[in-house]
C-alpha cells in the first residue's frame, strides 16, 4: 500500500537529478530476476520529507518494489541513527523477493557513497538511494550495489 501523500510543494520536474556518468555499463550485476523500471514520485517525495524531518540525523531503511516500481520504504526495528551514521538491524529485514535495496540520508549533503555505504550496499538489494541536505528534488542519487551511480526514473 502506498504511504501517505507528501505535500511538500516540490514541482514534478524538480524531482529528477542531473544525469551522472556511469562507471560501469553493466545493467544488472545480479541477474535478471527483478526488473526495476523506476521509483514512484510519491515515495521519492516522502523520502525527501523524511530527510528534512530527521535532519541533522541520518535515516535508513529498506526499499521494496511492486511490479517493477520502487514504491515502499520500510523502517526496520532496531535501527540506530546519529548525525554521522545510521545502522540497520538486518535480522529484521523482510524475507521476500520484493526488497529492491535501501535508502538513507547524508545530512552533510554529500551525494556519494561512503566506505560504510559501499560495504552495506551488496548486502541489501541492487538499488540504493542517498538523499542529501537540503532535501530538495535534486538532492538524491541512485547507486547500484557495487557503488556505481545509475539513473532512476521517477514514475507518476
Amino acid at each position: 500500500t502506498p504511504g501517505p501523500a507528501c505535500h511538500s510543494g516540490i514541482s514534478p520536474s524538480s524531482l529528477t537529478p542531473p544525469p551522472l556518468p556511469l562507471i560501469s555499463r553493466n545493467p544488472n550485476i545480479y541477474g535478471s530476476y527483478m526488473k526495476i523500471r523506476g521509483i514512484s514520485r510519491d515515495l521519492l517525495e516522502l523520502l525527501l520529507e523524511v530527510g528534512r524531518d530527521r535532519h541533522p540525523y541520518e535515516f535508513a531503511g529498506i526499499l521494496r518494489e511492486t511490479d517493477g516500481v520502487i514504491d515502499e520504504f520500510n523502517l526496520l526495528p532496531g535501527t540506530v541513527s546519529s548525525e554521522t551514521s545510521a545502522s540497520l538491524f538486518l535480522d529484521m529485514m523482510p524475507l521476500d523477493t520484493h526488497v529492491a535495496g535501501s535508502a538513507h540520508s547524508h545530512p552533510n549533503g554529500a551525494l556519494i557513497p561512503s566506505d560504510a555505504d559501499l560495504s552495506f550496499f551488496p548486502r541489501v538489494g541492487r538499488f540504493h538511494l542517498i538523499i542529501g541536505y537540503p532535501y530538495t528534488g535534486v538532492n538524491w542519487r541512485c547507486f547500484r550495489a557495487n557503488g556505481n551511480p545509475t539513473e532512476m526514473e521517477v514514475i507518476g
